[in-house]
């Protein structure tokens, strides 16, 4: 992947609607942190979905959050 490709993931990852559970309709940026751990330690689903769960694991866990918060679109209704 390019850096381009990279900085297209993730915009596509924190603005990416989780599409089930307790947190169905959530950005995944916005996931909370104790969610994306049980994830990690159960194991993330396969394809996008999970590549871009586990992508917001390492940014909660590196504290990178708050800086690509302002990233996140909002929607308009």
């Amino acid at each position: 992947m390019n850096l381009e490709c990279d900085q297209e993931f993730l915009l596509a990852a924190i603005n990416q609607t989780m599409p089930f559970g307790k947190y169905k309709g959530r950005k995944l940026l916005e996931l909370p942190e104790p969610y994306l751990v049980w994830f990690h330690q159960q194991g993330f689903p396969s394809g996008k979905l999970g590549e871009q769960l586990g992508l917001m694991y390492e940014v909660k866990l590196n504290g990178l959050e708050n800086m690509l918060r302002p990233l996140l679109r909002t929607e308009r209704k």
